[in-house]
């Protein structure tokens, strides 16, 4: 597997050793061993998740706050998605930036997305299967979330040519101040 650090270095991009021919491909979507040896990580990863969603579908930005803050290791399986993470780590020399990459079931990218970062993602295929790993339960009193569009963030997502499809709950997320106290220090890897 191949790992490079994205412009906020917690945030991985995994690739994975694909084996294809005119039969068909094979690759390992997951091992603990070599994802920890590969990232120098040492998570364990306790949930995992299954979502679909129509193109122009955006979800997020969302996070866990303590105790039961959550690093997610996320893919596309069906489809192509926008996929976003923010550091909202107080103290971290990237708080308040974003990075974002697509996804999809060509790229078999992976994005390790660790505790104390929003993540949210925009559908821009028909539709997608997205799955992620979590290190921590789903935790509804300790869910937030961050308004996806907040200009202070800057987020560019794609313009699909129709507006975004959002849940109440992000429809409705609070804006990012820096002096809000999202993580009050930068969560260890």
């Amino acid at each position: 597997m191949k790992v490079t650090p994205t412009a906020i270095p917690d945030v991985l991009i995994i690739e994975p050793k694909v084996f294809g021919d005119e039969r068909g491909f094979f690759f390992e979507s997951f091992n603990q061993k070599a994802f920890n040896e590969a990232t120098g990580l040492d998570v364990n990863f306790v949930q995992d998740n299954h979502s679909r969603s129509a193109k122009g579908v955006l979800r997020g930005l969302h996070y866990q706050v303590p105790p039961h803050a959550q690093g997610k290791l996320v893919r596309v399986v069906r489809g192509a998605v926008f996929d976003v993470a923010v550091d909202i780590r107080q103290g971290s020399s990237t708080f308040g930036k974003w990075v974002g990459l697509e996804l999809s079931e060509e790229n078999r990218k992976q994005l390790w997305v660790p505790a104390g970062l929003a993540h949210g993602f925009l559908v821009l295929s028909e539709s997608a299967d997205f799955l992620y790993k979590t290190t921590d339960y789903y935790a509804p009193q300790h869910e937030r979330s961050i308004a996806w569009n907040d200009a202070s963030l800057g987020v560019e997502w794609p313009d699909l040519g129709i507006a975004p499809s959002l849940s109440a709950k992000d429809r409705d997320g609070p804006f990012f101040s820096p002096h809000n106290a999202f993580f009050e220090q930068p969560i260890p890897r």
